[in-house]
């Protein structure tokens, strides 16, 4: 595959504590996507997912979905590169 879709999200809200990044990693396990969800300092949840366009939208609208009461605010960004990531792993 010479590039896959690459979305990065950042998610502020009560994102960390609440087992956010299980929840993610759980969601990731429906799609054929790889990479990683994070927390990070400031208070947000990072999740960086890559493969096919569909996976990837799909698998970002059911995080969305599942975790809707802890978010307040989303942040994505998308690009076409080559693949970085091999599985969907918590950091």
């Amino acid at each position: 595959m010479a590039e896959v879709h690459h979305e990065s999200a950042f998610y502020s809200g009560h994102v960390q504590g609440v087992g956010f990044r299980f929840s993610v990693l759980q969601v990731a396990r429906e799609f054929d996507v790889a990479g990683y969800v994070t927390n990070l300092a400031d208070g947000r949840v990072q999740v960086e997912a890559e493969g096919r366009s569909g996976d990837v939208t799909a698998f970002f609208e059911a995080v969305q979905d599942r975790m809707h009461g802890y978010i307040r605010k989303t942040e994505r960004s998308a690009v076409r590169r080559a693949p970085e990531f091999s599985g969907f792993v918590i950091r």
